[in-house]
């Protein structure tokens, strides 16, 4: 397939300054299969076929950041400690991340999407949305941008990209995950009600374990049942969530595609091979991690300024505990303060440390926040 030419109504420049209503709105939700693993399998030509896992040395206590396909048929899964997956899968080849690898390939992926439209919503290094509405290449249709974008990832980085189109970004994420790996599935407008009818409830954003758990108590297991509760059952069990359920039960979500996303907070953590016995030896730990964070913070400073700065601890119990004050700097003796705080709740021996800092945006010289978003005018489907 040629490389289409972006649209000149494509620039963020040329857009409308009133954008359409969520129904008519393209949604293309980009989401690579096994990012981590398929970019080392796809450089080792070797590791094809194989159980493979990219994340941290299981002595160190390390976590599985992503696995292939074949990994996860023995139940490993992201997040999963590197010592449980090892022992589900013996043969699991595991792999140390290499970010600067994975973050070349992120900025070649946008590249390619740019090539489709400006309106880009980054989520993580292969994770993105991109709002198509006005775009006239591949004929207006989403459908076929999509299936460009995910031929031009395969053709020029080696890895695959499932899809997922639809009127707005909730059904899109869940759409891109309908045909994975390598495939993409379309909700257009006149399905939407269907296809959320039939969702389970846990596949909802915000709903986890418990709350699944809770809605199974209450006969509650498809969309379908949650459209039967009234607002105030969903409030008095739910509380001010049941706002979101109400809606997305029902396929409701105007979100925006933002192509500036405002960043909240910023931190770094590291977990101990062995564990911090005192509260000396986790102080003796804090300038390491100062420095690691000063170097991220320096990159966002222009646009960003601290308004908080705080403190995690996980204990080897796993019991974890959050310090925070009011700081407009982020000088590294607050930090040590805030240790003491944290330190004095749990008094006992220490398996992850982490600082961070809670950031404003800068206001811009007329006085108002940057936090543009842009809209466009919806083509039809």
């Amino acid at each position: 397939m040629s490389r289409p030419e972006l649209s000149h109504s494509n620039d963020p420049a040329n857009q409308a300054a009133d954008g359409p209503a969520a129904s008519q709105r393209k949604i293309i939700h980009c989401d690579c299969d096994c990012f981590y693993a398929s970019i080392e399998m796809r450089d080792d030509p070797d590791l094809q076929g194989k159980p493979v896992a990219v994340g941290g040395a299981s002595e160190r206590r390390g976590v599985i950041a992503t696995c292939n396909y074949e990994a996860r048929k023995s139940g490993v899964h992201s997040a999963m400690p590197t010592a449980t997956a090892l022992r589900l899968c013996p043969d699991l080849i595991l792999i140390p991340p290499a970010m600067d690898k994975y973050r070349q390939a992120s900025q070649q992926m946008h590249e390619i999407f740019r090539r489709y439209t400006w309106l880009i919503e980054p989520l993580s290094l292969d994770e993105a949305y991109l709002d198509v509405s006005q775009a006239t290449v591949c004929q207006g249709s989403a459908t076929l941008i999509a299936e460009a974008i995910r031929n031009d990832v395969r053709r020029e980085l080696g890895i695959t990209l499932s899809a997922g189109i639809a009127p707005n970004k909730f059904i899109a994420k869940i759409a891109s995950d309908w045909n994975k790996p390598d495939g993409q599935f379309v909700v257009t407008p006149d399905r939407v009600d269907d296809f959320v009818r039939a969702l389970p409830v846990k596949k909802l954003f915000g709903v986890g374990k418990v709350t699944a758990a809770r809605m199974q108590e209450l006969g509650i297991n498809l969309c379908a049942d949650l459209r039967t509760r009234e607002l105030d059952f969903l409030l008095q069990h739910f509380g001010s969530f049941g706002h979101t359920l109400y809606r997305l039960c029902r396929g409701i979500d105007e979100r925006e595609v933002k192509t500036d996303r405002i960043r909240k907070s910023l931190s770094v953590e590291n977990t101990y091979a062995q564990d911090l016995p005192t509260l000396d030896s986790c102080l003796q730990q804090l300038p390491d991690l100062h420095r690691q964070m000063q170097e991220r913070l320096q990159r966002v400073l222009h646009k960003y300024q601290v308004n908080k700065k705080y403190v995690k601890i996980k204990f080897h119990d796993f019991v974890s505990t959050t310090a925070e004050h009011v700081a407009e700097d982020s000088g590294l003796y607050g930090y040590q303060v805030l240790m003491r705080e944290a330190w004095h709740r749990g008094e006992r021996p220490v398996r992850l440390l982490g600082i961070g800092v809670r950031l404003n945006p800068l206001e811009s010289a007329d006085g108002s926040k940057d936090t543009r978003q842009i809209e466009q005018l919806a083509l039809p489907w």
